[in-house]
């Protein structure tokens, strides 16, 4: 087991609407075209990574994830699965166990290179959650052949929210589960705010100290998944972020949006942000991006309506002015246009039934 080495990472961890295959594929080629070095597949719409953890893929399912595998042998990108085993931290009887490490056996099967166990978003009912869940990923451990392991604490952020959500933290967490995981094993960490509108160096430097090792940082944008962030298409450049968190994080890791074609556009501008360093500009970063993924008329459409889709937002397009950006978007054949037209029109709306798988 090794610790990773710096580059860019897409870990598709949303809630809601999920993408599809070949959105998805295609994807995974863009991402190796455009430098990035690793790939998590965590959607949180697959309950056989969640809710039903201990369970297995459907044929169809087995064969999405194998399709991933291959591609990713293809490209050269390293590729995981993101599992999250709801309740086991408070009930490890020996059955739980039992389906714990035939479930990591039977992952093991499509030759992962990246162990990702996801501990984010979850009820805590015990106090001693550092050592509970240290334990489960010491038998991960066990019954791993990955050459990289990656854990996302229940606490991923200093954000208040998330102890008004799932309870106070026990005292000492970040610190016990630091000192009881292998020094190699990374953390992911989402920055002071869940989602964060920066990245801050001297907060990175802070939690680091306290985890005995740089966070992977798990940077919530441009991810749109919640009830407040599907009103919105973050499709800007990255922003309040710098080149020099290379020297802060262990790797760099997104969490795109439900709309799988216009989360390019920003994911592109991280590329060119690490690449240009403090030569990086985000206004001209957007624009290039969009050049890139959607041509030049699209693009320039993009930029028309960029404060109002990604500032604004859906709740202050009025019907009359939806129907006719609807019109406008139906003259480019392209992906992205699409997704447009299908966001104007509710499809992306958020469900709060689906924070229960």
């Amino acid at each position: 087991m090794r610790a990773l080495a710096f580059g860019t990472g897409l870990v598709e961890g949303f809630y809601g609407r999920q993408w599809s295959d070949d959105d998805r594929l295609a994807c995974l080629d863009f991402l190796v075209g455009d430098g990035f070095r690793y790939y998590l597949y965590a959607p949180k719409g697959d309950a056989v990574l969640r809710r039903r953890w201990g369970e297995r893929w459907s044929g169809d399912e087995e064969r999405r994830v194998r399709a991933i595998a291959a591609r990713c042998e293809r490209t050269g990108l390293l590729w995981g699965v993101g599992l999250s085993p709801l309740g086991l931290v408070e009930d490890p009887s020996a059955a739980a166990l039992a389906r714990w490490r035939d479930k990591l056996r039977y992952l093991q099967d499509f030759g992962a290179q990246l162990l990702c166990i996801l501990f984010d978003d979850m009820p805590r009912r015990i106090d001693a959650l550092a050592g509970r869940q240290a334990e489960l990923v010491a038998l991960a451990l066990e019954h791993s052949a990955a050459t990289h392991a990656l854990v996302c604490p229940s606490y991923y952020s200093t954000d208040p929210v998330l102890e008004r959500v799932f309870g106070p933290m026990p005292a000492g967490y970040w610190e016990d589960l630091g000192r009881q995981l292998p020094r190699e094993v990374g953390i992911f960490w989402t920055g002071e705010r869940v989602c964060a509108e920066s990245q801050c160096p001297h907060a990175l430097r802070a939690i680091a100290a306290r985890l005995g090792r740089a966070p992977v940082l798990w940077d919530n944008y441009p991810v749109n998944d919640g009830v407040k962030g599907s009103n919105f298409l973050r499709i800007d450049a990255f922003r309040g972020r710098s080149a020099g968190l290379a020297d802060v994080v262990a790797a760099h890791f997104v969490n795109p949006m439900n709309q799988c074609w216009l989360s390019r556009i920003p994911l592109r501008s991280l590329a060119m942000l690490y690449r240009q360093g403090q030569g990086y500009d985000p206004d001209a970063a957007f624009l290039a991006a969009a050049r890139a993924e959607c041509g030049e008329p699209l693009a320039l459409q993009l930029a028309c309506d960029l404060e109002l889709f990604a500032r604004r937002g859906l709740d202050a397009i009025d019907a009359p002015c939806r129907t006719e950006l609807a019109r406008c978007y139906a003259r480019y054949d392209a992906p992205q246009a699409r997704e447009v037209r299908a966001w104007l029109a509710g499809d992306y709306a958020f469900d709060p039934a689906c924070l229960t798988d």
